[in-house]
């Protein structure tokens, strides 16, 4: 019998083809108009209206580049931008999406060489200046992000770029794309402001308001969707994403990101299928892009699909597909860019693998991969391979080892903190603290493991997830569950678990724990609930895990 669901995914990697096709015809046509892509069909990469000064042959292959700047498609829309300026050179608004495209709001921070670039490029969009009175505020507001870049904090220059953008939206309150760059510029303080978290989401409620207005108006505007599913990208307000979440792929056909976004929404909500569905298609679209323009390379697209495929896998009981995603890094060497995405993916995939199955002997021998990438630059992905080595090390009992993995973790919390980076210093000292339970508790210094693991659960609680990753290696709230009952406390274990799956809905080893709790503490409605929801869950497994055999037995005895 087929498995639930098989159609969802069959029809996203259908998708995922099509897109790929449709994006290639789309390149031979823009090569014909001396241009790297222009719109073409409604479907592959959503429709933009963005009437600008320059010379009227490349207003297509603007709408595109600005198509491509809401999808986060950066490489591309740059190289677009760029040759709009060969065409028209006195095309300021050109430079301005050249500089737009430098700057990532919702990832990592630009480095100071590309600020450096952007304020030279912006500089050069004043200097030509826009033939409209927008576009000349579009380029004064982007110019005072890159102002002082070398002197002013992050979070000033963004949050000024926002309060510019807030004032072009008061005066065009009707122009879409001046709506959306300001939803956008909302969530971009919100990233800047990380590692405060502001938890009533004012601004993310705030943008959505806005975006929700295009997104009725105009489904097939890539920006509306992509930027609703940021958001909402919250346990609390992820289900208010799904309309979004399930258009955003199909507006989008051509772009792996947005091939890959929706399962943001579908992760929070535990809807795996659709994560998995959604994430082939990101990944073969990534792929065949990077093969097809620089062979020879993964691509950081691909990556970050893999690690949201990795996730929902094992969350089903899919271990054999989950082998094979990390079969897939093997071969990887070079990465068309180099982008925290792919190496918290690198980091991720494999550790994932070993720990989700408590397979502590592979934890325990994890390395880093490839070695020849720049993990210097990325000090928040090499300490989860160091926290996968040290639980593995501290639950097979070799204390020592475990305790040098955890020593490499504080001097990669350390490195993050001489850096500024203080949010993913945070993530970081989570892992650390982590480690450092079940160090104690191999160590039988059980008070000690409880109230490490309860600091973990206190610092996680008060962060929230970066978009690069679909979630923690293991939640915190989980891990202790897991540490309450190794210690016979299922009384205990049980809300631990409960708590973890309101922000992990549907995570394979939190119903378990659930279930099994339940089952000690003597509470037989609760284990059949969360044993029943378990069995659901994994209807398509394609490994025996041990778990299942439990909760088979339970259910058929109480049957």
């Amino acid at each position: 019998m087929e498995a639930p669901f098989s159609n969802v995914r069959r029809n996203y990697i259908r998708h995922a083809f099509a897109g790929a096709f449709l994006f290639i015809g789309v390149q031979l046509v823009a090569q014909e108009d001396h241009a790297h892509m222009h719109m073409g069909n409604a479907g592959e990469l959503g429709k933009v209206n963005f009437p600008v000064s320059c010379d009227a042959k490349t207003q297509k292959q603007f709408e595109a580049a600005v198509a491509m700047l809401h999808s986060f498609w950066y490489d591309q829309s740059e190289k677009n931008f760029a040759e709009i300026t060969k065409t028209d050179p006195q095309c300021g608004i050109a430079y301005w999406g050249i500089a737009m495209s430098l700057w990532h709001p919702l990832w990592q921070p630009p480095d100071n060489a590309t600020l450096k670039k952007g304020w030279d490029i912006v500089e050069t969009a004043r200097s030509k200046g826009g033939k409209t009175e927008l576009e000349n505020e579009l380029i004064a507001a982007l110019e005072l992000f890159y102002k002082d870049y070398d002197k002013a904090p992050a979070l000033a220059r963004t949050k000024a770029y926002e309060d510019a953008m807030k004032k072009i939206y008061e005066k065009y309150p009707d122009n879409t794309e001046v709506s959306a760059f300001y939803a956008l510029s909302l969530l971009g303080t919100v990233q800047a402001m990380l590692p405060f978290v502001d938890k009533t989401y004012a601004k993310q409620k705030q943008a959505e308001q806005i975006l929700e207005k295009i997104f009725t108006a105009q489904p097939s505007h890539p920006g509306a969707s992509h930027y609703i599913i940021h958001s909402f990208d919250y346990p609390d307000l992820a289900t208010l994403a799904l309309p979004a979440a399930r258009n955003y792929a199909k507006i989008a056909p051509a772009s792996p990101h947005a091939q890959h976004m929706p399962s943001h929404i579908f992760t929070r909500l535990g809807l795996w299928d659709e994560s998995i569905a959604s994430n082939i298609a990101s990944a073969q679209t990534a792929k065949d892009f990077v093969e097809k323009n620089k062979p020879g390379c993964a691509s950081y697209d691909q990556l970050h699909a893999l690690d949201y495929l990795e996730y929902a896998y094992l969350q089903c009981g899919e271990d054999k597909k989950a082998q094979e995603v990390c079969d897939e890094l093997k071969p990887m060497n070079k990465v068309d860019r180099d982008e925290l995405a792919a190496a918290y993916a690198f980091a991720a995939v494999p550790t994932r693998f070993a720990i989700e199955r408590s397979q502590w002997k592979l934890a325990a021998d994890l390395e880093l991969h490839p070695a020849g990438f720049s993990w210097n630059l990325y000090p928040q992905a090499e300490a989860i391979i160091h926290f996968g080595r040290a639980v593995g090390y501290a639950r097979t009992g070799d204390i020592k080892s475990s305790d040098n993995e955890i020593q490499k973790i504080k001097s990669l919390y350390d490195t993050l903190v001489s850096r500024k980076m203080m949010y993913w210093a945070g993530q970081t000292k989570i892992l650390e603290t982590e480690g450092q339970a079940w160090n104690a508790f191999a160590q039988k210094k059980f008070d000690d493991a409880l109230t490490k693991m309860k600091d973990a659960v206190n610092i996680e609680d008060s962060s929230e997830k970066h978009p690069v990753t679909p979630g923690a290696i293991l939640p915190a709230h989980e891990q202790l569950g897991d540490l309450l009952l190794l210690l016979n406390k299922p009384a205990d274990a049980f809300p631990e678990y409960e708590t973890s799956l309101k922000s992990a809905p549907n995570r394979f080893n939190s119903l378990y724990g659930a279930a099994r709790s339940a089952q000690l503490k003597g509470d037989k409605t609760s284990a059949a609930k969360y044993y029943i929801q378990l069995m659901s869950l994994t209807s398509h497994a394609d490994t025996e895990r041990p778990e299942l055999k439990e909760a088979r037995t339970f259910v058929a005895a109480k049957n």
